[in-house]
């Protein structure tokens, strides 16, 4: 009777120590880069789901301001521009020169609203560099630091530069655009005020350091499945 006890144990034991070893086979996940870390920061696993997003462009520079508003149908990539009083609709897949021409406003309108999803959208356009512990331009606190250049191959700005600023959320702080990949930078502007719209968290708010410099989103409405 012992000797059948001390066989069934042995068994059981060994029958959990395989069960154990079976379960304990998966792969480990993979680690995202760090241009992912940044886009899904900001919401990018939303954007499959998103079918129409509206938002109006504002740019106050001194006394001055400017507006411009749009209209994108994502999965159809229809566009409608309303600037003023004058209104145009056009999918981007079939444009004339007039509607390439608005293109090009609606392109630097929708970098500002969503440049970190652009970091997934561009990544075979663009290289890439990678920093901790960098002064970051405008608050000169220490953050990571991410620069990308596009390459020459066609687009809007070909050559340009961007460098990103972030902390451990990798959230963008702040940012530099530099023409051309040139040394001194062509703008530096903070990410601020940010607000979530279906998932996709957005900066509404970028001011530069002098004060004199705001650009800033109204009436953002996200459509998702």
């Amino acid at each position: 009777m012992k000797k059948t006890i001390s066989l069934l144990f042995t068994l059981f034991v060994l029958f959990g120590c395989k069960t154990d070893k079976k379960t304990d086979t998966g792969s480990p996940e993979k680690e995202l880069t760090i241009l992912e870390k940044v886009a899904y920061a900001h919401g990018f696993e939303n954007w499959i789901k998103v079918k129409e997003i509206q938002f109006t462009f504002n740019v106050d520079r001194d006394t001055t301001h400017f507006e411009r508003s749009w209209i994108w149908k994502v999965k159809a990539n229809d566009v409608v521009a309303i600037s003023g009083t004058d209104t145009l609709s056009y999918n981007r897949k079939n444009m004339d020169s007039i509607a390439q021409a608005t293109n090009g406003g609606f392109i630097n309108d929708k970098y500002w609203l969503m440049a970190p999803y652009n970091l997934i959208w561009d990544k075979d356009n663009i290289t890439y560099e990678h920093q901790l512990n960098v002064a970051a331009p405008i608050s000169k606190k220490p953050m990571q630091k991410l620069t990308i250049v596009y390459n020459g191959k066609g687009g809007y700005t070909p050559g340009d530069a961007y460098d990103f600023f972030f902390e451990d959320d990798f959230i963008v702080k702040e940012w530099i655009y530099r023409k051309g990949n040139s040394a001194e930078p062509s703008m530096k502007t903070t990410w601020e005020e940010y607000v979530v719209k279906n998932g996709l968290n957005i900066s509404t708010v970028h001011k530069n350091g002098e004060g004199n410099f705001k650009l800033h989103f109204t009436d953002i409405a996200v459509e998702a499945n």
